[in-house]
């Protein structure tokens, strides 16, 4: 198994806020994510500029290939950047932790993130897609594609019906697993129709939170898990503290969170436990050890600012990790 991940390459921009009244200013909803022109990008920045922040490579599957690299797996990634910083910041961090990248240059700016963080670990986002809206279904190579046996998509691409599409119909002519991550709720609200298709054509398997798995289907988390594995070979619904709920055929599995804290930022949660989900797969756990590896590795992100953990708290999840799915440390 060797995953290839497509999405959004995006810097993030962290600012902890001291309440939620610069959200009802902006008159965004609390945990969404917001596409914004650059102005509005230019006018936020300026809202924050007395915050102290921090920047980090973002967008939600680079972080999920970022974080299973760090597992010691190969990964791979297909994004467009703009030639100037950020793009170089963005380059430089993920081949630094050795991603292997395809990417995409634009005469536009890098896309960023700006993820404002409320005291209860809640993250909004309001993301300048720059460059990254402009990766087109030419950009994709089938040579990017050729060496690999699983796809994994972002939801936030639903933004270019071609692009999206055209990927997961390259991924299935190599006989490729396509996994979708439903990104975001309110995404899926706006195009509910054309992710059902995708989901009903390409998907094998799906994650979303139960937000996202509510406003795909119209059901509550618990009822929503059943009707998305009626169309795939397996489904994840994850429910914040409450742990997550896998379905696999007739099989329906319920994992507690690996340890209950309050979270000091939920940025890129459920983009670690992908990355565990995944690594379990690889080395052929069960489907109850492959969500609890990513309860692993989501517990450890959510206590952090950011996207991004020490090397020596990878040492310490890797030996976790492995004793969880019963492997032994290489």
């Amino acid at each position: 198994m060797k995953i290839i991940g497509i999405g959004n390459a995006l810097v993030d921009v962290l600012v902890k806020l001291p309440d939620a009244n610069l959200l009802s200013e902006l008159g965004i909803d609390k945990g969404s994510m917001n596409l914004v022109d650059e102005d509005l990008k230019d006018a936020i920045m300026k809202k924050i500029s007395s915050a102290g922040k921090q920047m980090t490579t973002g967008g939600s599957i680079s972080n999920t290939m970022l974080a299973l690299r760090n597992l010691g797996e190969p990964s791979s990634f297909i994004g467009k950047v703009g030639n100037d910083d950020l793009g170089e910041f963005y380059l430089r961090e993920m081949t630094g932790s050795g991603v292997t990248m395809h990417v995409i240059y634009e005469d536009q700016p890098s896309g960023c993130a700006v993820a404002m963080i409320t005291p209860d670990g809640e993250r909004t986002f309001c993301t300048y897609l720059g460059a990254a809206a402009n990766m087109r279904k030419q950009d994709l190579k089938n040579t990017y594609f050729e060496s690999y046996t699983h796809l994994y998509v972002e939801g936030y691409l639903v933004q270019n019906h071609e692009l999206i599409e055209t990927a997961m119909q390259i991924a299935k002519s190599f006989n490729q697993t396509v996994m979708l991550d439903l990104a975001s709720f309110n995404v899926v609200a706006a195009d509910r129709d054309f992710l059902m298709h995708l989901i009903d054509n390409y998907v094998d398997i799906v994650f979303a939170n139960e937000d996202e798995a509510t406003a795909l289907t119209g059901k509550p988390a618990a009822e929503a898990i059943h009707d998305i594995a009626h169309k795939v070979k397996i489904a994840v619904v994850k429910e914040g503290d409450r742990g997550s709920w896998i379905k696999k055929g007739h099989e329906i599995i319920h994992v507690p969170v690996y340890r209950k804290i309050h979270p000091v930022d939920t940025t890129a949660a459920g983009d670690y436990y992908a990355a565990g989900f995944f690594y379990g797969l690889i080395h052929g756990a069960n489907l109850e050890k492959c969500a609890e590896t990513g309860s692993l590795l989501s517990y450890y992100i959510i206590q952090v600012v950011g996207t991004k953990l020490q090397d020596e708290v990878w040492t310490e999840i890797r030996t976790k990790v492995n004793e969880i799915i019963g492997r032994k440390e290489k």
